[in-house]
């Protein structure tokens, strides 16, 4: 399908189509209904700023996919979709507005077109682009998700809420990329694209149009394929500069590429699952892809030429116009047609050799570049690894060199104590005979009271075991006598009273 017929089916849609742009409170973590366009329903981290604002394309009552709008630089940060179809054929295109955009307060929820918002939206064009920012310029707006992929008739993808500005020969190229990757690598490694998750988006350079719409540096495609156990995810650029292919690239890549470093898909889109088979066939389409736009923009170079001699024969005079329709002209023409088509083709090969070793050349300078990186990348890591071990090991000389003070003194500690036993035992003997000498008359003249006092106390004791003896016998004495004493007395006693 060629430009003129996507441009005419673009008007016929978006006449016939009710087309409804619901604006998402900036508070709100996703997208509201239309978080359905997003894998595991999670919008991508990090890309959302200050005068973003979040727009749930709607139409006919239904979401056909999500936009990320910056009213800073007028143009979509991305648009997210899924499982996109060819579309019909149509007539000419048709741009609408978002009338909330401008005007927070309007009560339309519909996209309208830019002729019908000037008398109904407050402040038209002050956060949005409008068509007339497009006049007299070499730019048009570009759709980050072309109405060709989707299969719906009515839709919202001609808001220009979802374009950017392009040249036309670039506008081309980037709807053959996304219908050719679509339709030759995406869909068909992903089970016909009932699980493919898209996201399409721009990242705004430093030049504008009129002083109002940014005109992008690249714009990219991310797409994440679902498929439980056989996924994948994959990533493509295109720069604006003319002659610039598309270029494929790993997600991971991608987000490195985009402001603030962003994540697009959650769990990068189940990375540890994803299936490299099918992103080898992947990338080989990629290539057809490729050499497909090279041949295209090959042919749009060689075609200024051949139209610049059919005006230049146009401009003959009638004379020169008779001579070469003369025998001789014909018969001149004739053998001239081989050579000039060997010519031409000689110059195609040598512009395609030359643009293929320039591709090479740029390939091989890309890998060395990448390869002194991570020699560069590791160089730095293993030198800061020594920096560190060095460091360590200066810090931890000091406690080394405590560690070792202390068990010196600790030793000669122990020598001198050792010193001083030895000392003590070879002096021991002459110090106690002397101590013993010089103690003597001290214990003998201390002892001579004690001994006159066991003395005394034991002839005290002596004297009174004496009396104690002579006393006790006397006693004993006594009372023999006087118990014979008493047994005469009353024997006397007795034989008196018998007498009577």
């Amino acid at each position: 399908m060629g430009p003129a017929c996507w441009l005419a089916l673009s008007s016929l849609l978006a006449l016939g189509a009710l087309l409804e742009g619901r604006l998402v409170g900036e508070g709100d973590a996703g997208f509201g209904e239309c978080d359905q366009f997003f894998y595991a329903e999670t919008p991508p981290a990090g890309l959302v700023a200050e005068g973003h604002v979040k727009i749930c394309q709607r139409s006919e009552g239904a979401q056909r996919f999500a936009t990320l709008y910056s009213t800073r630089d007028r143009i979509p940060v991305y648009s997210a979709f899924r499982a996109p179809r060819l579309a019909p054929g149509g007539t000419e295109q048709r741009w609408l507005v978002e009338p909330q955009i401008d005007d927070p307060d309007s009560k339309l929820e519909e996209a309208i077109n830019e002729a019908d918002a000037i008398t109904s939206v407050n402040n038209l064009g002050s956060r949005q682009a409008l068509n007339t920012d497009y006049l007299d310029s070499d730019y048009q707006g570009g759709q980050l998700y072309p109405f060709s992929l989707s299969n719906d008739f009515h839709m919202a993808t001609f808001t220009l809420t979802n374009a950017v500005p392009m040249t036309p020969s670039f506008r081309e190229r980037w709807y053959m990329n996304l219908n050719s990757l679509m339709d030759q690598a995406l869909t068909p490694q992903c089970g016909g694209g009932d699980d493919l998750y898209i996201l399409t988006g721009a990242v705004p350079s430093d030049h504008n149009v009129k002083d109002k719409v940014t005109i992008p540096e690249f714009v990219w495609l991310a797409a994440c394929c679902a498929v439980p156990g056989g996924g994948w995810a994959m990533g493509f650029v295109k720069h604006t500069r003319d002659g610039d292919v598309i270029e494929d690239v790993m997600v991971k890549e991608l987000e490195k590429l985009l402001p603030f470093n962003p994540q697009l898909f959650q769990n990068n889109c189940g990375e540890k699952e994803q299936d490299t088979e099918k992103m080898k066939k992947i990338l080989e389409m990629v290539n057809q892809v490729q050499d497909e736009e090279r041949t295209v923009r090959s042919k749009e170079t060689s075609s200024p030429l051949s139209s610049t001699r059919s005006k230049k024969s146009a401009l003959l005079p009638p004379e020169a116009s008779e001579e070469r329709s003369s025998f001789l002209g014909k018969l001149i023409g004739f053998i001239a047609t081989p050579f000039i088509k060997l010519f031409q083709l000689i110059c195609y090969l040598m512009i395609g050799i030359l643009k293929n070793i320039v591709y090479f050349l740029w390939y091989v300078t890309k890998q060395v570049i990448n390869g002194i990186e991570s020699c560069l990348y590791r160089l730095g890591l293993a030198t800061i690894s020594y920096f560190l071990a060095i460091g360590e090991e200066l810090a931890s000389i000091p406690w080394k060199v405590l560690k070792v003070i202390v068990k010196i003194i600790r030793a000669i500690l122990r020598i001198l104590c050792c010193l001083l036993k030895v000392l003590c035992r070879i002096l021991g003997i002459p110090v106690r005979v002397l101590v013993d000498v010089a103690t003597f008359p001290v214990y003998t003249m201390g002892a001579v009271p004690v001994v006159c006092k066991d003395i005394a106390m034991g002839l005290g004791g002596t004297i009174s075991l004496l009396f104690d003896t002579a006393f006790g016998t006397m006693g004993g004495l006594f009372q023999v006598i006087f118990s014979v004493c008493k047994r005469i007395g009353y024997r006397v006693t007795f034989d008196n009273s018998g007498d009577l």
